[in-house]
């Protein structure tokens, strides 16, 4: 007989933990997005491109690093496999080495602290998603958020634009309390990895190529088009980031679960039809509300508009790569991602120089379209095969 007392608690205790992660996303999306908005609308457009082609170096090489991805700690942790540790002890040593690699080939120790910064960001969040401490998510997303805003500004007025690097940098200094945490989860054991290798390495694969794909068009736009488009479509993409954040907030939310067999249908469909919805929304509303505040961004309206059509197969497709994942089946989201990537560079070095902004943000709805077309597919014959 099912105990429909216990049953109850869990659903309030998930939803609970939804409305966790959920109220610290949109709450630390709108900081995040106040501070870059605002920095956008003092910086001129070429600073503005430059400082987002280092943040994209770092982003770069943050991913290369990353062996134990957020994925890959929130799934083993959830289903309290002892090789958390091992992996963010692995990462770490990665992310040295290659911190002191850009300092000497770049001579910017800022981008150095910045992709560490991120390792441990990343780490730190895998952890405590796959423990479920949802009641902690807000305090350590929060402040580092409000770390980002205050920090950011008095870094800008006191060292100019290059201490805004620095003081994105320190603003993820709190996390290093998960990072000892998850070193003291369980004793480093290489031999441990043995069993999970496949796993592990498909999903740093995945991370790798997802990586890329968010950070690899700054690194190609500035040497080919310039640092002012590349502060056009930064601007344009700000507002991407922000038309994510719920579906990205369930996300956090439905890997653990599908980690642990916990179905979540209802909250995947709700949020695509968000999706659809902001979609819609941001098209009618963009062309008369972006003019009022960035009148020295002239090519981000456009951009904007084609960008939010691109949030719906975006959508769907992190849907996908939860299931994926949860059943660590990171293979499919590979390939997906690796598409998505390869149609992304090959519209910014096609269809950037015929179109400009415009081309690319096309590039952007096309990659994500291949990405979910072939994840929908995969998906169809796992089904099947299952049946």
């Amino acid at each position: 007989m099912v105990d429909d007392s216990k049953n109850l608690k869990d659903k309030i205790f998930a939803y609970k933990g939804l409305g966790m992660i959920g109220s610290a996303d949109i709450i630390g999306a709108a900081i995040s997005a106040i501070f870059w908005l605002s920095i956008a609308s003092v910086l001129e457009v070429e600073e503005y491109g430059e400082l987002h082609y280092f943040i994209g170096i770092a982003g770069v090489v943050f991913v290369v690093a990353l062996i134990g991805t957020r994925q890959a700690i929130t799934v083993y942790s959830a289903k309290k496999v002892n090789v958390v540790s091992t992996l963010f002890f692995i990462s770490l040593l990665a992310g040295a080495v290659a911190a002191i690699a850009v300092f000497f080939i770049s001579n910017k120790i800022d981008v150095s602290l910045l992709l560490i910064a991120y390792i441990i960001n990343d780490l730190s969040l895998g952890y405590l998603l796959g423990k479920k401490q949802f009641s902690n998510y807000p305090k350590y997303i929060l402040t580092q958020r409000a770390l980002t805003f205050s920090l950011g500004f008095g870094f800008y007025f006191i060292f100019g634009v290059e201490g805004i690097l620095y003081a994105l940098a320190l603003s993820y200094v709190h996390f290093l309390i998960l990072m000892y945490k998850g070193l003291k989860d369980s004793p480093i054991n290489f031999s441990s990895l043995k069993t999970r290798s496949g796993f592990i390495i498909n999903n740093y694969a995945l991370s790798l190529v997802g990586g890329f794909r968010g950070n690899i068009d700054k690194v190609i736009i500035a040497p080919l088009l310039g640092f002012i488009l590349l502060g056009n479509l930064a601007l344009a993409l700000q507002f991407y980031v922000i038309l994510m954040v719920i579906p990205q907030i369930v996300f956090k939310y439905t890997l653990s679960h599908d980690a642990s067999g916990i179905p979540t249908t209802k909250v995947k469909l709700w949020t695509f039809m968000f999706a659809i919805g902001t979609c819609i929304t941001t098209i009618v509303l963009s062309p008369h509300l972006i003019p009022l505040f960035f009148q020295k961004f002239i090519d981000v309206v456009v951009a904007v508009q084609i960008l939010s059509i691109a949030i719906i197969p975006a959508t769907a497709s992190l849907f996908y790569l939860s299931k994926f994942l949860g059943l660590e089946k990171s293979k499919s989201p590979l390939i997906g991602l690796s598409i998505q990537v390869t149609i992304t560079v090959l519209g910014i070095v096609i269809l950037g120089p015929m179109y400009g902004i415009i081309g690319i943000a096309i590039s952007y709805v096309l990659a994500s379209s291949g990405n979910l077309t072939y994840l929908f597919f995969t998906n169809r014959l796992l089904e099947i095969s299952q049946k």
